[in-house]
């Protein structure tokens, strides 16, 4: 059987494993429809007013904070997996075999792919393991100045004072 009729079979797998609690369900439950059923209900509490409320934006960036500092967190251990191959290399008392084992894993090669002379040295690894210090510290300045512009514009602030509002309202 071809890559087709393998892929035809999973959908037709997905569609019936979607479709048959759906249809099991809309012939065994019961069907009274009564006005209290109908109703909108939201955590125990009767619906009063519009749903079309002014919410406080600070609340979603807040949230977009949090995701950007989450992501960014996510992007270091790459970096620190890498970093710490670096800085394992500039040991010159390594053995080739050790040596040739961490460069192979720094570079991504399969183990016995690179010849020995292939190896980076001590103070290459140095340079490299500078390299990703300052790439870092880039890193995390460019964070901070972000950080530090949400900061300055007030949006960290929860309690705002009537001056405070005008002031961020010509800010922006």
């Amino acid at each position: 059987m071809d890559l087709a009729g393998h892929l035809l079979i999973f959908a037709v797998a997905a569609i019936v494993a979607l479709a048959a609690p759906l249809t099991l369900g809309r012939l065994i439950r019961p069907k009274n429809r009564t006005p209290d059923k109908s109703a909108i209900y939201d955590c125990g509490e009767e619906a009063i007013g519009s749903s079309y409320l002014k919410f406080d934006l600070r609340f979603y960036v807040v949230a977009l904070l949090f995701i950007v500092f989450d992501v960014e967190l996510a992007f270091l251990f790459p970096w620190a997996a890498v970093y710490g191959s670096a800085i394992a290399l500039t040991d010159p008392t390594l053995s080739e075999g050790v040596r040739l084992g961490l460069t192979e894993r720094l570079g991504g090669h399969t183990p016995g792919t690179l010849p020995i002379e292939a190896t980076l040295t001590a103070g290459d690894a140095t340079r490299l393991a500078i390299g990703g210090a300052l790439d870092l510290a880039v890193f995390f300045g460019v964070l901070l100045v972000g950080f530090a512009y949400v900061w300055k514009r007030g949006d960290l602030d929860w309690v705002k004072t009537v001056a405070g509002q005008a002031r961020q309202d010509a800010l922006r």
